[in-house]
């Protein structure tokens, strides 16, 4: 097969989309090639403005936001400012509060004491404690939180200021002027200075009270301390003895009401025998029935020898048969009689008031009184209970650490509080800081 050939059969085998293309181009390069023909040299003089142009379009710091380069501020200057803004926000406030900690501050002891709420207590419930909700409720009571509460109050502070004078203590003249307390501020000044010095914390699992006292003299934080124990025992005898109170009150009242019951329920029986003439009309019904099977048998015996008599062949008006006949006439009477006593005639001329209607108001009468007798066995049970309880005491204070006199001063701590004032002072300097740089080049 000649080349011809071969070109013929490969054009004739190309898709139609491809020979379009390959038109297009054969149309275009000539159009091209005279365009580029047609273009002007650029001047040796115009390139080098040309791409300084185009650096300075495509300079980053061109940017929105962002300074020139010629607008740039030396490194030198930038650093000064650095370090005279950091001492003076930073470094300045600090030694004035070492000058003041290390040599204005007056020395505060500080006195701790431990005790807890023990006896027969009622735990807290709660449903966020999970599964230390058994460990906690055996320690851990409501009379902690009053207690600690108290600690805190007014009334106490009132309480121990009337015995020891917490105004003289706390502004006293060798007292610096920060922590010193002006005595003619009123008492609520006087209650937020004492909460600042008197800190009372719970162990919520073991129910442990830590009474940490704070004073510029260890015997004044020791005397508070002793003060603070005294009062706090006393409210907890109180509430102790409150609670006696209540319960033996609430046991006589219900003792009470159980006699009065017992009362009625026997004075109601008393006058029911009086009415009916009876004692006990259940014993009396017995007797009755027995009395009436009796005199059955007495009968079925009459009859039986009037009959032997009848049949052999005696007169009716024999002495023998009379008697029999008058017997069982007798029996018939007397028993007619017991019957009509029992569901009929009854004990008085009322025919409804008969032995079966007092038998029911008596049963009625003997379980009131039998119930009544119960509840006062009971209550009298429960007095007694009551008694013995009050004679113990339910809740007392257990003091397990006592308030010992300090011997050094732990406050104002001079190295920890210059530690904690140049970290806070730095940090607050950085975030000023970072703000107003942020602002200073934000020029959108």
């Amino acid at each position: 097969m000649s080349s011809d050939e071969i070109k013929q059969e490969t054009r004739v085998r190309q898709s139609p989309s491809v020979q379009s293309l390959m038109d297009l181009a054969r149309r275009s390069v000539p159009d091209l090639r005279r365009n580029a023909e047609t273009i002007e040299p650029m001047p040796a003089g115009r390139r080098g403005a040309l791409v300084a142009r185009a650096r300075r379009t495509l300079d980053w710091t061109r940017l929105p936001g962002l300074r020139p380069r010629d607008e740039e501020r030396p490194q030198p200057r930038l650093m000064v400012r650095l370090i005279r803004g950091y001492g003076l926000f930073v470094l300045l406030p600090t030694v004035l509060v070492g000058i003041y900690v290390f040599a204005i501050a007056t020395p505060q002891y500080i006195a701790e004491s431990q005790f807890a709420v023990r006896g027969n207590v009622e735990p807290m419930e709660s449903v966020t404690l999970g599964v230390y909700q058994e460990m906690i409720q055996k320690h851990n009571s409501q009379d902690s939180f009053i207690l600690r509460d108290y600690i805190k109050s007014r009334q106490l502070v009132e309480a121990v200021d009337a015995k020891l004078g917490l105004e003289k203590m706390f502004s006293q003249d060798g007292i610096d002027f920060w922590a010193r307390y002006d005595a003619s501020q009123p008492v609520e000044k006087l209650v937020r200075h004492w909460r600042r010095h008197v800190l009372p914390q719970i162990d919520v699992v073991s129910g442990v009270i830590r009474l940490t006292v704070r004073a510029f003299s260890p015997e004044d934080a020791v005397e508070i301390s002793k003060q603070v124990i005294a009062h706090a025992e006393t409210l907890i005898n109180a509430i102790s003895r409150r609670a006696q109170q209540d319960l033996l009150a609430q046991s006589q009242i219900e003792v009470d009401k159980a006699t009065e019951r017992l009362k009625r329920a026997r004075i109601a029986l008393q006058q029911f025998r009086n009415r009916w003439g009876i004692i006990d009309p259940l014993q009396s019904a017995q007797a009755t029935v027995t009395t009436i099977e009796l005199l059955r048998k007495d009968k079925i015996k009459a009859e039986s020898d009037l009959r032997v008599l009848r049949d052999s062949k005696l007169d009716e008006r024999t002495r023998g048969i009379q008697v029999l006949v008058a017997t069982v006439a007798a029996i018939d009477g007397q028993m007619k009689d017991l019957q009509n006593r029992l569901t009929t005639d009854g004990l008085v001329s009322d025919a409804s008031h008969n032995l079966t209607q007092a038998l029911l108001e008596y049963e009625g009468l003997m379980i009131e009184q039998v119930i009544a007798e119960k509840i006062s066995a009971s209550m009298n049970m429960i007095l007694d209970r009551a008694r013995i309880a009050a004679a113990k005491q339910q809740i007392y204070l257990a003091t397990f650490v006592e308030p010992l006199l300090p011997t050094y001063s732990a406050y104002p701590a001079p190295f920890y509080a210059v530690g904690v004032a140049l970290f806070l002072f730095t940090m607050i300097w950085s975030a000023l800081s970072l703000i107003r740089a942020a602002v200073a080049d934000n020029r959108l």
